[in-house]
């Protein structure tokens, strides 16, 4: 434990040696190249290679270095660590909120996630995010506990023009919220009304608010107390397939909405 403690620390310490390995794991390099692709000196390069080969982890070959078979599996598995703590790091502000026993994806899916923090001056900014995936898009799906102003008028507008479709799960308690409201209610009937649009509502409670626009899944995540906290999206296709996943399940244990059935 203590020698594998050792050389990952040894790699650690040097961002050269990280970018030298990296690019040997890829494919042949002169010292040459990677001199220019990794902007060290060529007495610092001569002092990696000379601590790589005595590792085994490269060898010469024509005129250059590559990686041997035990320096790409050292490659592959810090280098997917250096991606794990970004990703933790990227995420660490936002993990409290996020509903993880919901989530089905390795969260190292999120590695390239968009995450919006509402700020003083922006405090709705995670619910824009979301709206200008809706302006854009030719089809949105959306399974949440909550169906806020933004984008109920959003969606209402363009489906109503022919410009979007929208399938949509919502918990009882967010129809009803939206029914309980004359304007937003009157917004949800034409949607209702509309030939592009499909509604189901769910008894049980669900525990996310996501929406996926095209091939981008967006999740709004509020605290315990309702608080809008941040916004989450990704185009990964793992997380692109859970989302569909959940909602087709979501959906087929939901049942229509009907205008009649809305709280008077």
């Amino acid at each position: 434990m203590e020698s594998a403690l050792s050389e990952i620390e040894f790699l650690a310490l040097s961002p050269n040696r990280v970018a030298v390995l990296r690019h040997l794991a890829q494919e042949r390099r002169t010292r040459t190249e990677l001199a220019r692709e990794t902007g060290a000196s060529q007495a610092t390069l001569g002092r990696i290679l000379r601590d790589f080969e005595e590792r085994s982890w490269i060898r010469r070959t024509e005129g250059g270095y590559v990686a041997t078979a035990t320096g790409e599996l050292v490659a592959e598995g810090f280098l997917d660590l250096l991606d794990i703590m970004q990703t933790e790091a990227d995420l660490r502000n936002v993990v409290p909120y996020l509903p993880t026993d919901a989530l089905g994806f390795d969260l190292r899916h999120l590695g390239d996630a968009t995450i919006t923090m509402p700020s003083g001056t922006r405090p709705n900014a995670p619910v824009q995010r979301l709206l200008g995936f809706l302006r854009d898009a030719d089809e949105a799906r959306a399974f949440s506990h909550a169906f806020n102003e933004g984008s109920l008028t959003v969606i209402e507008q363009r489906v109503t023009a022919g410009e979007m479709t929208f399938q949509g799960v919502f918990s009882r308690r967010a129809i009803d919220a939206v029914a309980d409201d004359a304007g937003l209610r009157r917004r949800l009937e034409s949607l209702l009304d509309a030939s592009g649009a499909a509604l189901r509502v769910r008894e049980a409670e669900i525990p996310l608010a996501v929406t996926t626009a095209d091939d981008m899944v967006h999740l709004l995540l509020r605290d315990a107390n309702g608080v809008l906290q941040a916004s989450v999206d990704s185009d990964a296709d793992a997380v692109r397939q859970w989302a569909d996943e959940t909602f087709e399940r979501y959906w087929a244990a939901a049942t229509p909405v009907d205008r009649e059935d809305l709280p008077s």
